[in-house]
């Protein structure tokens, strides 16, 4: 389908973020099942819970768009997703697959930013102030999420490098 115009640009965008959502709510459950740091676990439950919230706020946005919830098939949040799981697969310790995490959590992270920012763009010039406040609270969440996943990197990259030294 074409996209003629800035209102079937936004929808199109919101119902790419809203893809993409699911699929990384999905990827996070099977990553706390995968994660062996209780700090990590502990980030990636918060995360769930927030990508849920952030389901939700995309539901309203919808709403007051006038449009039913449509998931666009988001080719880079599949592209995103497989990658997480082959290096999850590839991992030779549950170290190195926690940095594995937090690099896949990174990407994601910096891929939402980018979507709500556009989003946010959108709304912002619609003038539809209820929606820019959605996905505005869902920017931020990601960002401050995305500052989080960065700052925990450097303390599992060490974990993973004290546990190499030790096993070689």
């Amino acid at each position: 389908m074409k996209i003629t115009n800035l209102n079937e640009k936004f929808i199109h965008e919101l119902g790419d973020i809203y893809d993409a959502e699911h699929r990384f709510l999905e990827a996070q459950q099977m990553m706390i099942g995968q994660a062996s740091d209780t700090k990590l676990k502990s980030m990636i439950q918060d995360h769930i819970q927030q990508t849920q919230r952030q389901i939700s706020n995309l539901e309203q946005v919808y709403q007051l768009m006038g449009q039913q919830p449509k998931r666009v098939a988001c080719e880079a949040a599949i592209g995103l997703v497989k990658e997480g799981q082959k290096t999850m697969e590839e991992a030779g310790s549950d170290t190195i697959r926690d940095t594995l995490i937090t690099g896949a959590q990174a990407k994601v992270e910096h891929y939402e930013i980018a979507s709500y920012r556009g989003l946010v763009m959108g709304a912002q010039l619609m003038g539809n102030n209820e929606a820019l406040q959605l996905l505005q609270q869902n920017l931020q969440q990601e960002e401050q999420t995305a500052q989080m996943v960065e700052q925990s990197a450097p303390m599992l990259l060490q974990k993973a490098m004290s546990a190499h030294q030790r096993s070689a």
